[in-house]
């Protein structure tokens, strides 16, 4: 193999460590581009959920008002005879530092926390302190909506665990 190696080359650098050196590095650096390029990658359901609950968990909270909801599903129960409609899309506005905002949140995965939303109650907004412009109203630990009245506001993070303890 160093026969084949150009006489412009110093002896030096033809030796076998060195040569076994460059072998070694191109082998490596081939190894972790191939590892880079076949790992999977997260669905965009999964980086939405992991965007929701990094806001849930150190999010700025603020007050937001709620200026529309898209036409959503209509939930019958037969336990209790009632209807309960479910948006899919959430678009609300609220103001940090004088700058006023307006997002929408798609929540057709968080079906059960948004049932029989009031849209005529302030709502709390989370947001990113360093991009204010990124926020939600609803995550799987945490809500920032207001229900009516006659739906029971659902159980939520460390509130399940501590209810499930004590047997409510």
């Amino acid at each position: 193999m160093l026969s084949s190696l150009p006489e412009m080359v110093s002896p030096a650098l033809r030796s076998p460590r060195n040569t076994l050196a460059v072998a070694a590095t191109a082998a490596a650096i081939g190894g972790i581009a191939w590892y880079l390029l076949r790992k999977p990658r997260p669905s965009l359901e999964d980086l939405e959920r992991a965007r929701r609950e990094e806001l849930a968990s150190k999010g700025r909270i603020t007050d937001g008002s709620i200026t529309e909801t898209s036409e959503g599903h209509l939930h019958h129960s037969a336990e209790t005879e009632e209807t309960h409609t479910t948006p899919q899309v959430i678009v609300y506005n609220y103001r940090i530092a004088g700058v006023s905002y307006e997002a929408a949140q798609d929540v057709t995965t968080l079906s059960d926390l948004v049932r029989d939303i009031r849209t005529d109650l302030p709502v709390q907004v989370r947001y990113e302190p360093h991009n204010p412009a990124n926020s939600i109203v609803v995550a799987e630990n945490w809500s920032g909506l207001r229900l009516s009245a006659d739906t029971p506001r659902p159980i939520l993070g460390i509130d399940r665990h501590l209810r499930e303890a004590h047997g409510d």
